[in-house]
């Protein structure tokens, strides 16, 4: 009954976006994957894509709070997080939180700040808290950072380390459209954009509900064997230098899960792992022609091979 809830609201929210973005279905229910796991997105792709107005849009359509943080290189960790100001009126320091404090941040190229900025969103990434001077705040449920890079430009940028780019669940690329489906956005944003009328679908409540119910669906000892076996390979691989870590296991399993329940299934399929491995481990492994961490699509074409070479199970 769960599963069927899940496939619903999936399905609905989908509907929602595809009225502003056109043509990138499947890419639409990578995102979704990621929301129901509460995992974090890195859209590696040229400017005017659409990063910005799927993040919005899928900010809109679950009644969630959208705030954006525009990176460069005099960002510092605290205008991320917030910070601690003395207040004359009650003579005593108050805490102003950050934009980092909302349900969907979009973190606009993330590359071009520093290390030690990038870093800030280290913990709110991985356990959604921030510190600041020493107090912990929880961040408020649902949260996901969208963060985004140019992968053409080169100059003034920091590429993101491996322990923060194997904190992202997902990486994605939108692309140009395809021929029809920019003629489409012509149309539709040849007057007021459709983002402005877009109304929400679930509340941030039901988001939550699935994301607990996603847990439940039931993964096979010999679906797990699979999982770790592709996760193996790619460390064994002599076409890589670096595999997958086990966080990299964890994600792929909990990716098959929101798969397989946004098909109705409370069960995962083989089909479900491969029809996610690609973006879950992709941006975790380096090849061997890498002399940096920026990600290649050779990537993704070994990930691809590793997944058609090791064996599924067939009961």
């Amino acid at each position: 009954m769960y599963c069927e809830k899940i496939a619903a609201l999936s399905a609905a929210v989908e509907k929602n976006l595809t009225r502003v973005i056109f043509g990138k279905e499947e890419q639409i229910r990578f995102v979704l994957t990621a929301l129901l796991c509460r995992g974090h997105i890195l859209l590696d792709d040229i400017p005017g894509t659409g990063k910005t107005t799927l993040a919005k849009a899928l900010a809109k359509s679950v009644s969630a709070d959208c705030r954006r943080i525009q990176f460069t290189p005099d960002l510092l960790p605290s205008d991320i997080t917030g910070i601690n100001y003395f207040d004359q009126k009650k003579s005593e320091f108050v805490f102003r939180p950050g934009p980092v404090f909302t349900n969907i941040l979009i973190a606009d190229e993330i590359n071009r700040t520093t290390p030690r900025t990038q870093s800030a969103l280290l913990e709110c990434m991985g356990e959604c808290q921030a510190t600041v001077d020493g107090v912990t705040y929880p961040l408020e449920a649902p949260f996901l950072v969208i963060a985004t890079q140019n992968p053409i430009e080169s100059q003034g940028t920091f590429p993101l380390p491996e322990a923060q780019t194997d904190r992202f669940f997902m990486k994605l690329s939108l692309g140009y459209p395809d021929p029809a489906s920019e003629r489409s956005v012509l149309s539709e944003y040849g007057g007021a954009s459709p983002l402005d009328a877009l109304r929400p679908v679930c509340t941030k409540a039901e988001v939550a509900d699935a994301c607990r119910a996603v847990n439940a669906i039931t993964v096979s000892d010999r679906i797990k064997d699979y999982i770790v076996a592709i996760v193996n390979a790619t460390r064994e691989s002599d076409r890589l230098r670096l595999g997958a870590s086990p966080r990299g296991s964890l994600s792929l399993m909990r990716a098959s899960q929101a798969w397989a329940a946004m098909n109705g299934r409370d069960f995962v399929l083989p089909d479900d792992v491969k029809r996610v491995a690609v973006p879950v481990l992709a941006h975790r492994v380096l090849s061997r022609s890498q002399n940096t961490i920026r990600i290649t699509d050779s990537n993704e074409i070994i990930i691809s091979y590793i997944v058609d070479t090791v064996p599924a199970p067939i009961e």
